[in-house]
Order: structure tokens, then C-alpha cells, then sequence
């Protein structure tokens, strides 16, 4: 383990690598790969399952488990934040999340109706793997960067995840629409299938080869690793919470922006994680290998832009401030929620796409960056974004319900998306209300 100092160039690549290898989670998983293999299961169910008692719409089952997936890590996150600080041994726990959501992507390599409750528990375990880890991630940014570094790597970050998942999605593509050239046997509809499979596999080993190179610089932790952990230690990440709500009252600025940004990346998150399975429902392909090719491209073309858009953003945001920066986005992504509902025809997608992909990456960058600007000089800094995460994880919950339920009364994500661009409405007011004497730290 390499021992560098803050700030140091290398350790500030290191920590941004880890956004190369875990990005093919939320790319390959849970935006392109999965959405489609999974709408493929349901091609002669009508997307319609009889799972925990009752018939439920495929689109809205998957976002109810994922409710309950970012319900348990909302939960897990101040007990985990309470242990780490107290050891001193985030880069464990941010690594043992980092391997459960590896090997649970692999678990997916099975995934099928029969079998519907283990392979939701596949899912489940994805998804809680990938953001526990992200919980530790997060919160080594202070500790590595100063503030004035922080924009900058924090970009840095989401472009190499982009570029990174990008390259793989691109080989996953290739295996799905050419699966005689990998070898992979079957019917077209059979190799194709396997192909997607293999993607899962491909992207759990990807995660876990790559953030070796990240856990040889990071840092252990702050704190003493011989401390033993007890009942008090396991309460402590509830009651750093209730400290930081207190001290939040001591600081309007960054209560008044994390209110704003509780709604707007309920609104975020819940879009991004339904847009493919908006896109096979709702969209009128000619066929479906126009679909399967349709979708993929348009999720590579996110990834592409995202990253012009992410480093846009960071400019903007040096040039005319976080908080008017991303109340800009906020005002594009009503615009683009309002735009969903006459979505019809493949065009209108991928134009879509393409927008969505500069504002995406430029708001996750900037969020998570404002936030640590914004915070108070301490060494606690997993408490502060164990806050953070708990509030974006419990608005993600009830975006993914508030989507589930519109999807499964009306039959139709379209309402649903039209609806989430209200939270984006909210967003605006909430950060409009931050003081504005008050200045970012350069």
C-alpha cells in the first residue's frame, strides 16, 4: 500500500480509477445490458408476473426491488459510516461492497423467471454492493483533494467511469449483435441471450480487476485500527447523523442545498434507472433486433456526451458558480421530462439521449463536489457523506415507488417520467432559497 500524501497527483488518479471500474455497473446493469435481457424474459408474458402473491408489471416489480435495495443501503450507511471512522477502515468495507457486487453481476449469469426469487436476490445484491461502496468512495474525496482540486477530480471521475463502461458496453454490443464472432453458440434470439449473460460475468470480473489499482493508494482510514467495535461504535453512524442534522442548523447553506438536492436526485436517479426500459416499452421499433441495437447505441451516446457534459459543467460551475450551474440543469431537466411524454419514434430517443447525456454526468459530478465544498473542516467526513447518501438513497426510494406505481395503474412509464419532472420544479425553488451572501470555497 502506497502512503502519498494529500492532494498528491497519483492518489488523486487512483482515487478517480475506481469510477472506471465500477461504472460498468450502473451502465452495462442497471442502463443497457440487464434492462434488455430482462424485457426479453417477458417477450410472451405480455410484461405481466405473478411474483409475492399478485400480478405485477415487469418494469414496476424490478423498480419496487429496487426501492427496497437503496432502503436497506440507506439503512446500512450511517451504521457502516459509524464503524469506519471509529476503525479507521473505510477501504475494507468500501472494498467487501465493491466484491458482493461483482460476484452478485456474475450470480445474474442465471438469472431467469423460473427461478424469479433468486434472481432478484442477484439484482438486489448488485445494487447494494454498488452503492455501499460508492458511500466510502465518496467520502475519501475530502480526505484526498482539496477543495480547489475537487471539481476538477470529481469530473475526472465520472469521465473515466463513462469512457471506462463505455469500452465495455461496446464489446458487450458486439457480443450480442455478432455472437458467432465470440464463439456463442445457438439460434440468434438463443446466442444473443447467452451473450447477455456473459456480459454480466464480464462486468463483475471487470470491477473487481480494476479497483486493485485504487486500493493500493487509498488510504486505510483516519482513525485507530486496533479500536474494538461495540454496541455504542455500531450506534455512533445514527448518532453522527443526528449530529449532523443539528449542525446543519448552524449552517443554512448547506441545509438549504441539501434539501434541493434530496428532490432533484429523487428525480435524477429514478430516470436514469427506468430510461431503458422506457425506451423497449414505449418506443415503436421496426423490430426486435432494431430495439436490442436501438437502446444500446442510445446508451453509448449517453456515455459519450456525459462526459462533454460533465466537463462543461465543471467549467460553468468555476466561471458562474455551483449553485446557478446546477440550477440551470435542473430547468433543462424539466424541459426533458415534459419532452418524454411525446416520445414515439426511434429519432425521438436518441435525440433524447443525446440531451440527457450532457446534463446527466454534469449534475452527479457537480452534486457531489458542491456538497464537499460546502462542508465544515473535519476529519468525519464519512458521517457527512453517509448524510449525503441516506438522503440521496431515501430519494431514490421513493422515486422508484412513486415511477412503480404510476407504471403499474396506467400501464405506462410515460406518465410516470412526466410526472418526476415536478420534483425537478421543486429542485429549482429549493436551491434558489440558498443564501447567496454566502460564497463556495475556492
Amino acid at each position: 500500500m502506497a502512503n502519498l500524501p494529500k492532494g498528491d497527483k497519483k492518489l488523486l488518479n487512483a482515487w478517480a480509477f475506481y469510477d472506471w471500474a465500477n461504472s460498468v455497473y450502473p451502465l452495462v446493469i442497471s442502463s443497457a445490458i440487464f434492462p434488455i435481457f430482462y424485457e426479453a424474459l417477458f417477450s410472451d408474458r405480455n410484461h405481466y408476473i405473478h411474483v409475492f402473491g399478485t400480478e405485477l408489471k415487469n418494469s414496476a416489480l424490478i423498480s419496487f426491488v429496487t426501492a427496497a435495495a437503496f432502503l436497506v443501503v440507506a439503512f446500512m450507511s450511517p451504521l457502516l459510516s459509524g464503524i469506519a471512522d471509529y476503525v479507521g477502515n473505510k477501504k475494507n468495507f468500501m472494498r467487501f461492497f465493491c466484491y458482493l457486487g461483482a460476484f452478485a453481476c456474475i450470480g445474474l449469469n442465471w438469472f431467469s423467471l423460473e427461478s424469479i426469487y433468486i434472481s432478484l436476490l442477484f439484482y438486489f445484491f448488485g445494487l447494494i454492493g454498488f452503492w455501499g461502496s460508492l458511500v466510502f468512495y465518496n467520502s475519501y474525496l475530502p480526505d484526498i483533494a482539496f477543495p480547489e482540486q475537487q471539481d476538477r477530480i470529481s469530473a475526472k471521475g465520472y469521465s473515466l467511469g463513462y469512457i471506462g463502461s463505455v469500452l465495455l458496453l461496446i464489446v458487450n454490443l458486439a457480443m450480442v449483435m455478432k455472437p458467432q464472432l465470440f464463439h456463442i453458440s445457438g439460434t440468434e434470439g438463443e446466442a444473443a441471450m447467452k451473450a447477455m449473460r456473459y456480459s454480466f460475468v464480464m462486468v463483475g470480473i471487470w470491477w473487481m480487476v480494476f479497483s486493485q489499482y485504487t486500493y493500493y493508494y487509498l488510504p486505510k482510514g483516519n482513525a485507530n485500527s486496533e479500536r474494538k467495535v461495540s454496541k455504542d461504535v455500531v450506534l455512533n453512524g445514527f448518532k453522527e447523523l443526528k449530529k449532523v442534522w443539528h449542525l446543519l442548523e448552524e449552517n443554512k447553506m448547506l441545509k438549504s442545498y441539501l434539501a434541493g438536492f434530496f428532490v432533484y436526485s429523487m428525480a435524477v436517479q429514478t430516470v436514469m434507472l427506468i430510461a431503458t426500459y422506457f425506451g423497449a416499452q414505449e418506443v415503436q421499433w421496426e423490430s426486435k433486433s432494431q430495439s436490442t441495437t436501438g437502446l444500446i447505441i442510445c446508451i453509448l451516446l449517453i456515455q459519450l456526451v456525459a462526459v462533454i457534459g460533465a466537463t462543461f459543467t465543471s467549467k460553468a460551475s468555476a466561471k458562474y458558480g455551483n449553485i446557478p450551474t446546477l440550477i440551470t440543469i435542473n430547468c433543462i431537466w424539466i424541459v426533458l421530462c415534459a419532452l418524454a411524454y411525446f416520445i414515439t419514434l426511434p429519432i425521438h430517443f436518441y435525440v433524447m439521449a443525446a440531451l440527457v447525456g450532457l446534463v446527466m454526468g454534469g449534475i452527479q459530478a457537480l452534486s457531489r463536489s458542491t456538497y464537499s465544498k460546502l462542508l465544515p473542516e473535519t476529519e468525519d467526513t464519512a458521517s457527512f457523506f453517509s448524510f449525503y447518501d441516506v438522503a440521496e438513497k431515501i430519494g431514490i426510494v421513493i422515486g422508484m415507488c412513486v415511477y412503480g406505481i404510476i407504471d403499474q395503474i396506467t400501464g405506462s412509464p410515460r406518465f410516470a417520467i412526466v410526472f418526476l419532472g415536478i420534483f425537478f420544479v421543486i429542485g429549482v425553488i429549493l436551491l434558489k432559497r440558498i443564501p447567496k451572501k454566502s460564497a463556495l470555497p475556492e
